[in-house]
């Protein structure tokens, strides 16, 4: 009998062990929800048509920098409508230049030492030029850049025009302001302390497996699970393990992508 080669035989069992979490959830008679959020889009690019070639007809949110975006990019979207041949897109609030204020921390554009009054004339300009630029794609969804935005700030996204955010993967309770929702994602396929390559196919599918299990079993906040993606550096082997997750969700009965309309559609409200 032929034996698979070990890299091969491993391969195999770490998709199987999705198929089997997912074959639990369908057992369950339970729905196991995904959405994509793609960060740090500005302009068109043939990254970010490849992309969509890999999505398929899989939903993406792209989280947009308002003060880099170019022009380009609302009439670049303007020729993306739902299709059977591509995805469903939105446009989220990717802060307002990704640019770094903390000092001696961790980067944030938003940490607890920004002064109010600044981080408020940043996201209200921000949240005013997506709007001009995708009208209704651009939801009043924050995410801030490199995921972090300090609570002490969170009362102010209201008057702002912001109704959630989505950061990565905080576990705990979550302390929100009155009217705000925070939708997180949980996998990230950037090796951000490595290479900035792909985190690998073990790596990738024993976060995703690992937090649907939790969601199932109750262990962990049962919000979407969220894959993070950056198609701007993203390599040929992200590439082709997303190609490989659609193809294994999108087939499984189990499970249903969103989009960020349905995600964020009681947080939409007009600029």
């Amino acid at each position: 009998m032929r034996q698979l080669p070990r890299g091969a035989l491993v391969k195999a069992t770490a998709w199987s062990d999705l198929v089997d979490e997912l074959d639990r959830w369908r057992a369950a008679e339970r729905v196991a929800t995904l959405w994509w959020r793609d960060d740090d889009a500005v302009a068109p690019s043939l990254l970010l048509d490849r992309l969509l070639e890999i999505a398929r007809d899989v939903p993406i949110a792209l989280a947009v920098i308002p003060a880099e975006v170019e022009p380009e990019l609302g009439t670049w979207l303007s020729h993306s409508s739902p299709s059977a041949r591509g995805p469903r897109l939105a446009v989220l609030q990717h802060g307002w230049r990704h640019s770094n204020h903390s000092v001696g921390g961790k980067k944030s554009e938003f940490p607890a030492s920004r002064a109010s009054e600044d981080v408020r004339f940043d996201l209200t300009g921000g949240r005013a030029r997506l709007t001009d630029l995708f009208g209704s794609r651009a939801l009043p969804v924050l995410v801030p850049p490199w995921n972090r935005f300090d609570d002490v700030h969170l009362s102010l996204l209201a008057d702002c025009g912001v109704r959630a955010i989505s950061r990565m993967n905080r576990s705990g309770a979550f302390s929100l302001a009155p009217g705000l929702t925070e939708i997180n994602v949980h996998i990230d396929l950037v090796a951000w302390r490595g290479d900035r390559g792909f985190i690998g196919e073990e790596a990738a599918l024993s976060g995703i497996i690992g937090y649907l299990r939790a969601r199932r079993l109750g262990d962990a906040r049962d919000e979407p699970t969220g894959i993070l993606t950056h198609h701007l550096i993203q390599d040929k082997t992200a590439d082709a393990f997303l190609q490989q997750f659609v193809a294994v969700t999108s087939e499984h009965p189990a499970v249903c992508w969103l989009d960020a309309l349905e995600i964020f559609a009681p947080m939409r409200v007009s600029a």
